[in-house]
């Protein structure tokens, strides 16, 4: 097993219960106790993980999130999400990632990918972001570029909005974003609570190459207040295995491209 793969390997095994041993790598893997601990410590180094007597732990943030990210962060649909968006981005691409609980997993999916952690003589990803605390989660990864957008704080979000956003963006291009929303659906489009952040979503992903919705499937056929964009805007839809076949069938029908993660 190369040591990118084995890299990866661990963080599966530390995604499953948020801490891993050492022997426990070494029964899994089939590699030496030696070759386990640098492992971890490399990862260590690259700040995806945290050292310990023995072991590892998960990578935790610094700063206090708000309500609903501590209520919502890591259920089994949204890491589903994050795995299929993170599938779908290649080494140097340019990715937007709006502000939201979901797009947050993309965030941490996206850091932890030990392909992005290569060193070279440019950014293995450029993250183009509104959410101050996704710029917080990556910035320590040396090799991802973070663009942070200007703009007013939302406290309940922690996103950026108005016009000094939407400056910032209008001067920019991406290959992909990823876009959180409150509700979706076949006929009315994507929708969130907030105008400003429907403003906001809507220039990001009218900037980016490949708009892409990323919503679990509790969010399929409900309405929020404020539409993002025009219906057409995406044509790509992430969502993971709780679509029924006829919902399936509907976006297909509106020239939705649905990817269950």
């Amino acid at each position: 097993m190369k040591r990118s793969e084995r890299h990866r390997a661990v963080l599966d095994l530390l995604a499953e219960t948020g801490k891993v041993e050492v022997d426990e790598i070494v029964e899994r893997l089939d590699v030496s106790p030696a070759t386990a601990r640098r492992d971890l410590d490399s990862l260590a180094a690259q700040q995806l993980l945290t050292r310990t007597r023995g072991g590892a732990t998960g990578q935790s943030v610094a700063y206090d999130l708000p309500l609903r990210y501590k209520r919502e962060q890591h259920t089994r649909q949204k890491e589903a999400i994050a795995r299929a968006a993170s599938a779908l981005v290649p080494r140097g691409a340019v990715v937007g990632l709006s502000g939201g609980t979901t797009s947050t997993i993309v965030a941490t999916a996206l850091g932890a990918r030990p392909d992005f952690a290569d060193m070279s003589a440019h950014p293995s990803l450029t993250v183009v972001t509104n959410a101050i605390n996704i710029a917080a989660q990556l910035v320590m990864r040396p090799q991802i570029k973070i663009v942070m957008t200007g703009g007013v704080v939302q406290a309940r979000s922690y996103e950026l909005v108005g016009p000094y956003t939407n400056a910032v963006l209008d001067q920019i291009t991406m290959d992909f974003a990823f876009i959180g929303v409150n509700g979706v659906d076949p006929a009315f489009g994507a929708t969130v609570h907030d105008e400003h952040e429907a403003t906001v979503n809507a220039l990001m992903a009218r900037r980016a190459e490949r708009p892409v919705l990323i919503a679990d499937s509790s969010k399929i056929g409900r309405r929020a207040f404020a539409a993002v964009g025009d219906r057409r805007l995406f044509e790509t839809l992430i969502t993971d295995d709780g679509i029924t076949d006829e919902q399936r069938a509907s976006f297909e029908a509106a020239g939705v491209h649905v990817i269950v993660g």
